[in-house]
C-alpha cells in the first residue's frame, strides 16, 4: 500500500505540475477581435449571439456561395478558396455557434437540427433565399440536412469530407478523442497545450509539413475564446444518428470531395455518399487529409468553381 500511495502521489504531482504549466483561462472576445475580425469581418446579432461572418465578392450576385466549416474550425479555413471564388461570386461564411469568434449559443443546442435553424435564421436576416451550399465535416452534415429541409433554396450542394455515417476504426484527432473521455474532458476547459493543438492538426492534415506555428496559433486562439472549449465538448458528445435516409432524399446536384488520407472520417465513407446520393459527382484527392479546402485550395477552388459554373 505504501508503494501504491507513492505511485499515486507521484502521478498527482506530475498532473499538478502539468496543469500549472499549461493552464489557460478563457480569453474574452474583445482580446481576439482586433487580431481576427478586421474588415471584411462583420458581426450580426442573432439568437443571443454576436455572429462573426464575412460577406464578400460582388453583391449583385443573386446566387451566392455559402460556406460552413467543421468542428473546432472557423471561417478562415475558407480564406484561400474565397479569394478565388470571390472574384466572380458573392461568398458568405460565418463562425458557427460554439466556434471561432461567434462563441457558444445560449441555449446549448449543438445538434444538427439546431445548426440548421441557426443557418436558416442567419441567411433570412441577410435576405439570401437561393444559393450554393458547401460544408466540410460537421459543416457538411449541416449542409445536407439543411438542403433536405429547404430543398428549394439550395441550387447545388458541395460536401467536403462530411460526417453522416457511423464511424468505426478511425484514428481521429487527438483533441477530439480526449474531448470524448468522461471526466478527463473537463480538463480541456482549462488546458489547451500547443503541442496537443499541433498534434491534432497533424492528425487531420495529409501533409504534416503544412502545420506551421502560425496555423497552430490561430487554432489555439479560437479554441480558447471564452466558452468555446465547453461548447466543443458538448458538441462532440452529442448523439450521432445515421443520416442515410436524409442523404438518399437529396435531389439537387451534389459534388462530394474527399481527402484520401482522412483519419477522422475514412475515405470509405465517400463511396457510401456516392452510393446513396442520386445525383452526385465524387472526387478523391490523393495525399490529402480531412480539410482539403485548407490543405489544398489550389485543387479544391477550381473543382468547386467548375461544378457551380453552370448556372
Amino acid at each position: 500500500m505504501r508503494i501504491v500511495f507513492k505511485i499515486v502521489s507521484s502521478l498527482l504531482l506530475i498532473l499538478l505540475v502539468y496543469m500549472a504549466f499549461n493552464y489557460q483561462a478563457d480569453v474574452p472576445i474583445a482580446k481576439l477581435t482586433p487580431k481576427y475580425a478586421q474588415p471584411p469581418s462583420q458581426f450580426m446579432g442573432l439568437m443571443g449571439m454576436n455572429v462573426h461572418y464575412r460577406d464578400e465578392g460582388p453583391q449583385t450576385d443573386t446566387l451566392p456561395i455559402v460556406l460552413l466549416h467543421g468542428t473546432s474550425s472557423f471561417l478562415q479555413t475558407w480564406d484561400a478558396c474565397t479569394e478565388e471564388w470571390g472574384k466572380s461570386h458573392r461568398v458568405i461564411r460565418m463562425d458557427l455557434p460554439g466556434f471561432g469568434l461567434t462563441g457558444p449559443i445560449p441555449t446549448g443546442d449543438y445538434s444538427i437540427e439546431g445548426y440548421v435553424s441557426f443557418l436558416h435564421a442567419f441567411l433570412t436576416k441577410l435576405n439570401v433565399h437561393a444559393f450554393y451550399l458547401a460544408g466540410n465535416s460537421l459543416g457538411g452534415s449541416i449542409a445536407y440536412v439543411y438542403a433536405a429541409t429547404y430543398p428549394e433554396k439550395v441550387k447545388k450542394l458541395v460536401l467536403i469530407d462530411p460526417a453522416g455515417y457511423p464511424i468505426t476504426g478511425a484514428k481521429g484527432a487527438l483533441a477530439f478523442r480526449i474531448a470524448q473521455i468522461p471526466v478527463v474532458n473537463h480538463l480541456f476547459k482549462i488546458l489547451t497545450p500547443r503541442n496537443i493543438v499541433r498534434k491534432s492538426l497533424e492528425d487531420v492534415y495529409g501533409n504534416k509539413n503544412l502545420v506551421t506555428d502560425s496555423l497552430v496559433e490561430v487554432y489555439r486562439d479560437m479554441a480558447i475564446r471564452e466558452g468555446n472549449r465547453a461548447a466543443m465538448i458538448a458538441r462532440l458528445n452529442m448523439p450521432k444518428p445515421s443520416d442515410t435516409a436524409v442523404i438518399k432524399s437529396l435531389r439537387m446536384p451534389t459534388l462530394v470531395i474527399w481527402g484520401e488520407l482522412d483519419q477522422l472520417i475514412p475515405v470509405s465513407h465517400a463511396y457510401k455518399f456516392q452510393r446513396d446520393l442520386p445525383n452526385d459527382s465524387l472526387v478523391i484527392l490523393k495525399d490529402i487529409g480531412h480539410i482539403p479546402m485548407e490543405e489544398s485550395p489550389n485543387i479544391v477552388a477550381p473543382l468547386v468553381a467548375g461544378f457551380i459554373g453552370d448556372r
